[in-house]
């Protein structure tokens, strides 16, 4: 049986709104294509089904705040003029979840993927995320796992007073295609977590990589050892193909 075929893209430093564009075009050209295919179903006129496209995509963002549809603005702890003066920028976003920080040295990842052609499950998609991400800290030696009703990899959740993310999610379905992804600390600056209430979630920390392993970390390592785990929990194959 032939893998399912993901064209893979590192797009390297890349402002947030590009990107959240970038992945709009490509999930409404794949929302395109399932309407042609139910119209010619509808019709029975025996065309041929065209095939939607999956992507998988990489990069890393300049400072911004991104807010969840669901998420509450007091979560955000400085005001606007603040932001101006730091030179970070925020957007309200279409993903789930609530406010989390993108920046320099993190490792954001956007499948665009039609879970028609793999899984239609939104729940088993989510987990499969998280896999990837923990068997990635593995081989650094960092023990990750799943907190019961948070999404994302933390780190000592059965303490509650240590419990510390390390990779956050939220994401977009549209007719089970997907978009959005997550966000991994390699050696993300930390500081800037101080100004949100992360995820929306209390009285819980944030940690990176580096901080945990006292040490920076090859961030182009890492994203080789993410590609390879999202290959095998996936069950598919990255193909790689230039950058816009």
């Amino acid at each position: 049986m032939n893998q399912l075929q993901v064209r893979y893209q590192h797009l390297g430093r890349i402002a947030y709104k590009e990107a959240w564009d970038y992945q709009e075009s490509l999930m409404q050209k794949n929302l395109d294509v399932k309407k042609v295919n139910r119209d010619h179903e509808i019709a029975g006129n025996g065309v041929e089904t065209m095939q939607t496209e999956n992507h998988f995509i990489l990069c890393e963002h300049n400072p911004v705040f991104t807010l969840g549809k669901s998420g509450a603005i007091e979560n955000l702890l400085v005001n606007n003029q603040y932001l101006i003066d730091q030179g970070i920028e925020f957007f309200k976003t279409n993903r789930g979840g609530d406010i989390t920080f993108h920046g320099p040295e993190q490792i954001v990842g956007y499948p665009i993927l039609d879970l028609e052609r793999i899984k239609p499950d939104i729940v088993l998609y989510m987990r499969n995320l998280e896999e990837m991400i923990i068997r990635t800290l593995a081989e650094y030696g960092i023990a990750s796992t799943r907190s019961d009703g948070e999404t994302g990899v933390w780190l000592d959740v059965d303490m509650p007073h240590k419990a510390r993310k390390i990779c956050a999610m939220g994401v977009r379905t549209s007719r089970w295609i997907t978009m959005h992804g997550f966000a991994l600390n390699v050696n993300t600056d930390l500081k800037y977590f101080n100004m949100i209430i992360p995820c929306g979630i209390q009285h819980k920390q944030v940690t990176s990589m580096e901080k945990e392993l006292g040490r920076k970390v090859d961030v182009a390592e890492v994203e080789g050892k993410i590609r390879q785990h999202f290959q095998e929990v996936f069950q598919v194959q990255l193909q790689s193909i230039d950058s816009q």
